[in-house]
């Protein structure tokens, strides 16, 4: 996971330029962190630039929970852009047949999908309703 200190840079997914950023204490790689896996995106730096590079994401954000928090907020922001974009789709396109009238399905899996299950309770204390 990497801070930008200084510079810009373009975050690009399959030869396509997803973000621009040039705001000082940006973050890379927080997606493949929290995910704890290769990062889907590249970055190429459009001015020179400088970063800061945590070796280990996950222990950086332990160890740093007001930026874990930025971390969450930046994700939940993203998601809640990116389904304001898909319902305005959905609402232009979703009688249609085709990729199109799918939207129903992808917003539904996109809603509901809660992620990994979790068990609550633990060693020391297995009963959760205690």
């Amino acid at each position: 996971m990497f801070i930008l200190v200084e510079g810009s840079v373009s975050i690009e997914r399959d030869d396509t330029v997803l973000a621009l950023l040039d705001t000082p204490g940006a973050l890379l790689g927080e997606m493949s962190t929290v995910l704890g896996r290769p990062a889907s995106a590249s970055v190429r730096a459009i001015t020179d630039a400088t970063l800061l590079e945590a070796h280990d994401g996950a222990a950086f954000l332990r160890e740093h929970p007001e930026v874990l928090l930025e971390v969450a907020r930046t994700l939940a922001i993203r998601l809640d852009n990116l389904t304001g974009h898909l319902v305005d789709v959905k609402r232009q396109y979703g009688n249609e047949g085709g990729h199109l009238g799918m939207l129903d399905d992808v917003l539904s899996t996109l809603m509901h999908h809660q992620g990994r299950q979790v068990s609550p309770g633990s060693a020391r204390l297995p009963d959760p309703d205690y």
